[in-house]
C-alpha cells in the first residue's frame, strides 16, 4: 500500500471509531487494518492511536495527522471525481436515512422517479424517527427536519418547513382554547419527540420562546401523534407536511396562531469531511428540485368564534 492508501485507512478508522467497523466499510480484514496502521506509526515514529478494549481515540499528534490526512484525501478525491464527472453517471449503492413519516408520505411516491433517472444507482433507504449517526452507522446521506445543530455534517436546504400547534374541534369544545403558550400546562398535550422532557418553540415578540410540555401520550412518530390529536386526546405541535391534510379537511384546527414558531427547513445532509459521491450529489439535487416548494403550508387561519 502507498502512503495515500494508509492515510485513507487511518481516516476511515478514526471516523468509524474501531478497526472492525473500518475494516467492514473498506472490505478488508481487521487484522490487515491494524497491521497497516501499526506500520504507519512505525514509519512516522509516533503513536497516532490509543487503543483499549472498549475505545479507540487519537493522540494529540494523531489528531493533527488526522486533520491533515483528511484534507489530503478530500482533495485527491475531489480531483478524481472532477475528472470522472466529465463522462460518468452516478452509480453504486446509495445508503440514505430519513424520518419515518417524511419517508412514507413524501419520499415513497417519488423514489421510483429517482431510480428511473439514475438506473445505475442502487438505493438503500432506512426510515427511522431517531437521530441517526450517519458516519458511525455507515450512511452516505440523510434527510433532516427542523433546525440543524452544529455538526460535521454539510446541510443543503431542500424546502421550507412550518410547524403548527393544533387540536381537534371536539377538544376545543370540551376544554377551550389556550390564549398564550403559558396556558398549555393546563391542557392535555401530545408531545412528539424522543425524550420524556419535550419543549415546544413559539415566537413571542419576534423571539423564540420555549415551553416545557408534558402529556399522557408521547410518541416519536408524527403520524401516531397526529391521529391522537384527531381523536380529541389533546393539543400537539407538528410539521404541516404531517398534519396538512387533517387541517384542510377540518379534523384539526390551529391554535396559538399569533405565536407560530419560525419557519425551519428540510435538509439533505452528508458528512463534511469527505467529497460527496456522484450518487449523493444526484440525490441532493433530486430532493431540491422535487421539494422546492414549501412543505404543504397550513391553510389560512380559521375564523374565530365570536
Amino acid at each position: 500500500m502507498n502512503q495515500l492508501e494508509d492515510m485513507r485507512l487511518f481516516v476511515q478508522t478514526v471516523d468509524s471509531g474501531s478497526f472492525t467497523q473500518a475494516a467492514d466499510k473498506l472490505g478488508l480484514s481487521k487484522q490487515f487494518v491494524s497491521k497497516r496502521l501499526m506500520a504507519l506509526e512505525s514509519r512516522l515514529g509516533v503513536q497516532l492511536l490509543i487503543r483499549t478494549t472498549r475505545t479507540l481515540r487519537t493522540t494529540e499528534v494523531g489528531q493533527m495527522y488526522y486533520e491533515q490526512a483528511t484534507r489530503v484525501v478530500h482533495e485527491v478525491d475531489g480531483i478524481e471525481q472532477a475528472i470522472a464527472r466529465q463522462n460518468a453517471m452516478p452509480r453504486g449503492r446509495l445508503r440514505i436515512s430519513a424520518p419515518m413519516t417524511f419517508g412514507t408520505m413524501h419520499l415513497s411516491p417519488v423514489i421510483p422517479r429517482f431510480l428511473a433517472a439514475y438506473p445505475e444507482v442502487n438505493l438503500e433507504l432506512e426510515l427511522n424517527d431517531r437521530t441517526v449517526d450517519l458516519i458511525g452507522e455507515g450512511f452516505d446521506a440523510g434527510v433532516r427536519i427542523g433546525v440543524l445543530p452544529d455538526s460535521s455534517l454539510i446541510g443543503l436546504r431542500v424546502s421550507h418547513m412550518e410547524l403548527v400547534t393544533c387540536c381537534s374541534p371536539e377538544y376545543l369544545a370540551r376544554r377551550g382554547e389556550p390564549a398564550r403558550p403559558e396556558d398549555l400546562p393546563q391542557h392535555d398535550c401530545l408531545p412528539y419527540g424522543h425524550r420524556r422532557h419535550v419543549e415546544w418553540t413559539f415566537a413571542a415578540q419576534g423571539k423564540p420562546k420555549l415551553v416545557a410540555i408534558n402529556g399522557r401520550l408521547c410518541a416519536n412518530n408524527g403520524e401516531v401523534v397526529r391521529d391522537a390529536a384527531c381523536a380529541g386526546l389533546g393539543i400537539t405541535q407538528l410539521p404541516t407536511f404531517i398534519v396538512g391534510d387533517a387541517l384542510q379537511d377540518g379534523r384539526l384546527v390551529t391554535v396559538l396562531d399569533a405565536y407560530r414558531p419560525p419557519i425551519s427547513g428540510v435538509y439533505t445532509v452528508y458528512p463534511g469531511h469527505r467529497q460527496p459521491s456522484l450518487a449523493v450529489r444526484a440525490f441532493a439535487e433530486f430532493m431540491r428540485s422535487t421539494f422546492a416548494a414549501p412543505m404543504r403550508a397550513a391553510p389560512q387561519q380559521r375564523a374565530k368564534n365570536a
